[in-house]
């Protein structure tokens, strides 16, 4: 019959259950792989290998989302090769983690692996018709996916995280930790929206290898520089420092003209080197919102543009998330905002100033100031008229640094008058 039975006393672990004989395992585990390989629907993604990636993007990817795919690149090429551990691949939508996720799929289908390539919600829908299957039970079907010598769970976080679906990813996810089985999870999402169970056991560094890929989504067109969604840069993208006018034709004050000179000189020296928080104040028209563009433009051009927006943009992006047609939730767009690695909001202090807006705006600035990342503010508001709250953090000199441009509004080139 192809199956052997060990001949032990009863009692012993081993006592009635049979094993497939060697003269037949070759055969069976390529049963096994084919079945996974179809249930995969790996013949859908055969082009997407390493050979077909682009290592550092397409044309015209900044250079520092271009290092960042390279190193994603080169660490599911060796986790392919050796499929030690877990490897969770992080990042935006059309970044490249689906294409690596599939190469590393197909090259271990080609070395003979039995591989389960599946998005989440497929995974769920392939248990929940396990139900009434006739080729197969629940039981069956569960006890593959988790076994399998490797599994790729792609698009993880999109399904409708009900109390079944997360209770069987966590039972998949958990046994695979205890059994130290090889396992890949993409994900658009940051960690703290992972359930905390999952999360714990991603978060295991003894296990789990991390990436996180910082790159423009590859769908867009080639001359997208990578902004957000949220930026407005795209809008002031004629603001540079090179077209900034010093107005020593004005005849402003030198008072004046030196608040502006030491403004530029800042804005120069933080957009080389974006270290704690940078904050321009002064009338409206004075060259506040210039001085901030031409940072992240500049930013931009290294291939790391930040995140530039207006206060009261910020708070209807995060009011809309409260519709029911929204596509992302407001924990991950508020984490979104106040974990960019560079953040330029413009015009503080425009916004209605209800106390959701309060509440809101303090808890950004206070998650940037503990974790004092680079942000640049722009405001027409005196320091007396902004919340206290938020007043104590700029005044952090450790921090922040503060330039009052006291010039008046600007209008334009004066044109200088020529005798007749």
């Amino acid at each position: 019959m192809g199956y052997l039975r060990t001949d032990v006393e009863p009692g012993h672990p081993d006592f009635g259950k049979l094993e497939i004989c060697t003269c037949r395992t070759h055969d069976v585990s390529e049963q096994v792989r084919q079945r996974l390989f179809s249930l995969s629907h790996l013949d859908e993604l055969k082009d997407l290998t390493f050979e077909s990636f682009l290592p550092r993007g397409r044309k015209g990817v900044g250079n520092l989302h271009a290092t960042s795919i390279e190193m994603a690149f080169n660490q599911s090429n060796v986790y392919a090769k050796s499929l030690n551990g877990w490897l969770l691949l992080q990042g935006a939508y059309g970044c490249g983690k689906t294409h690596l996720a599939a190469a590393i799929a197909n090259f271990a289908v080609s070395m003979g692996v039995p591989t389960l390539f599946l998005t989440v919600p497929d995974l769920l829908d392939m248990l929940r018709f396990s139900y009434s299957a006739k080729d197969t039970t629940f039981e069956a079907r569960f006890d593959e996916i988790r076994n399998a010598k490797l599994l790729i769970l792609d698009d993880f976080g999109t399904q409708n995280a009900t109390e079944w679906a997360q209770e069987k990813l966590f039972q998949i996810i958990n046994y695979r930790y205890i059994n130290k089985l090889s396992l890949v999870v993409t994900t658009n999402l940051s960690l703290n929206e992972i359930e905390a169970r999952i999360r714990s056991r991603l978060q295991d560094p003894e296990l789990v290898s991390e990436v996180r890929i910082n790159s423009p989504d590859y769908r867009r067109p080639t001359d997208d520089m990578g902004h957000s969604a949220l930026s407005s840069l795209d809008l002031l993208a004629n603001k540079a420092f090179g077209n900034i006018d010093e107005r020593r034709d004005e005849g402003l004050t030198a008072k004046e003209v030196n608040s502006l000179e030491k403004a530029l000189k800042a804005a120069h020296g933080f957009a080389e080197k974006p270290i704690g928080w940078l904050i321009f104040m002064g009338s409206y028209g004075c060259g506040k919102s210039h001085l901030a563009a031409a940072i992240a433009n500049y930013r931009a051009g290294l291939g790391a543009p930040p995140l530039f927006i207006m206060v009261p943009d910020l708070l209807d992006h995060l009011r809309a998330t409260f519709s029911p047609k929204s596509d992302t939730s407001y924990d991950r767009r508020f984490d979104e905002i106040r974990t960019a690695p560079l953040l330029i909001l413009d015009d503080l202090g425009t916004q209605s100033m209800t106390p959701w807006v309060r509440e809101k705006l303090y808890q950004l600035f206070t998650y940037r100031y503990n974790a004092e990342l680079p942000t640049v503010i722009t405001t027409a508001d005196t320091l007396d008229e902004i919340d206290e709250r938020i007043r104590s953090r700029l005044l952090d000199n450790r921090l922040c640094k503060i330039h009052a441009i006291t010039v008046p509004a600007y209008y334009g080139a004066t044109k200088k008058k020529t005798r007749k």
